[in-house]
């Protein structure tokens, strides 16, 4: 019976392992950015009408009050000689990202950011405002009801509550593209994939894999391009879609990010670590002051009140942590379990890591944030 059971324990470990993937492969498409498919930044002026009351104080931002007085000009309202005292209106600068191969007519969202001492943007209207490219062209316009998806309130004593940041919101869908940006994809005879995280291995891998499908129509030119080109007969179009759906293994340099302020760490699978013993203990010296009053005793015909100083000194060293040695050639798992075995906290790990680093025991580039 016992045989039987190991039989089926070996059986049951040998069936995960055929099951498991021998390696983590990755879609092209997940790791490179094709040539000419990104987005645009776009950039406006513009002005948030219908606040209540939590607009550009016009003394303030001139920038408002001329903004206000030219564009009731253009509606046929002259106030260049009146004295506007508004609160409901504000300046904003207005942001958006042209994807690729937006056509006209078709829509996309919007940030808007308060330009002055506005308070609040909530439940303000945005006006018509021309979106422009790096090149000044104008390529969409923007128009439509602010959303900020925060609460903002005060009291008339001076105290307020805010949650969020209510100066800032956004227009879902709120500018219509005017002017499509030109890029003939389909008429090019070849074209360049940058790998999102530039490395040999993994550009010579995605060669490999596309001349293996289509040989002969792609080359890696450096860490970060790989060069592809259909091969007779075929289009651009069809070209990369199977292209992008290919997989391949990427790879990665060893490396451990640090983020010190919030005590996160992000160590890579490839992280190696020589030969080294790591030991983590606290030194604690703790100085309490316990004033004391010292009165003299009843009927006394001589002495005073005293204040005497009293300290408590204690000294507190961990013990009981023993040397944790690390093996040669330690993988990722085992540098981790060895650093649980000691309890230590995510700070103390990072400076154990940096230390480990120093050693030159940690063959890892160490990233701090």
């Amino acid at each position: 019976m016992l045989r039987a059971l190991r039989l089926f324990s070996v059986a049951l470990v040998a069936a995960s392992l055929a099951a498991a993937p021998a390696f983590a492969k990755s879609r092209i498409k997940d790791i490179v950015e094709f040539e000419g498919v990104r987005d645009n930044m776009l950039v406006g002026y513009g002005i948030v009408v219908g606040l209540n009351g939590t607009g550009d104080a016009l003394r303030n931002a001139p920038m408002t009050k001329q903004s206000l007085e030219a564009m009731l000009e253009r509606l046929g309202v002259n106030t260049r000689d009146a004295q506007l005292n508004t609160k409901n209106v504000a300046a904003v600068m207005v942001t958006a990202r042209l994807p690729a191969f937006a056509a006209s007519g078709s829509s996309v969202d919007v940030s808007v950011s308060a330009l002055g001492d506005a308070k609040s943007l909530l439940g303000g209207t945005l006006l018509v405002t021309p979106l422009l490219g790096a090149d000044g062209q104008a390529y969409a316009v923007a128009q439509g009801t602010v959303q900020t998806g925060s609460v903002s309130a005060s009291g008339a004593s001076g105290s307020s509550v805010s949650k969020g940041v209510p100066t800032a919101g956004r227009i879902a869908s709120g500018a219509l593209v005017e002017r499509e940006i030109g890029f003939q994809l389909a008429a090019m005879n070849q074209l360049r994939m940058t790998l999102r995280n530039p490395d040999f291995t993994t550009a010579r891998r995605i060669a490999e894999v596309i001349n293996g499908k289509f040989p002969g129509s792609a080359a890696a030119d450096n860490p970060t391009i790989v060069s592809i080109r259909p091969p007779a007969g075929m289009d651009m179009i069809s070209f990369v879609s199977t292209v992008e759906n290919l997989s391949v293994e990427p790879d990665a340099p060893a490396k451990v990010v640090i983020d010190e302020v919030a005590g996160v760490i992000v160590m890579g699978e490839a992280v190696r670590v020589s030969t080294v013993a790591i030991q983590q203990g606290n030194l604690t010296i703790t100085v309490q002051e316990s004033p004391a009053v010292s009165q003299p005793a009843p009927f006394a015909r001589a002495g005073q009140t005293a204040v005497v100083p009293q300290s408590d000194v204690q000294v507190d060293e961990e013990t009981g942590r023993q040397f944790v040695t690390v093996r040669n050639g330690a993988s990722l798992s085992t540098l981790v379990s060895g650093l649980n075995a000691l309890g230590v906290t995510p700070r103390d790990m990072i400076s154990i890591l940096q230390t480990i680093k120093a050693a030159g025991a940690l063959q890892a580039d160490i990233e701090v944030m």
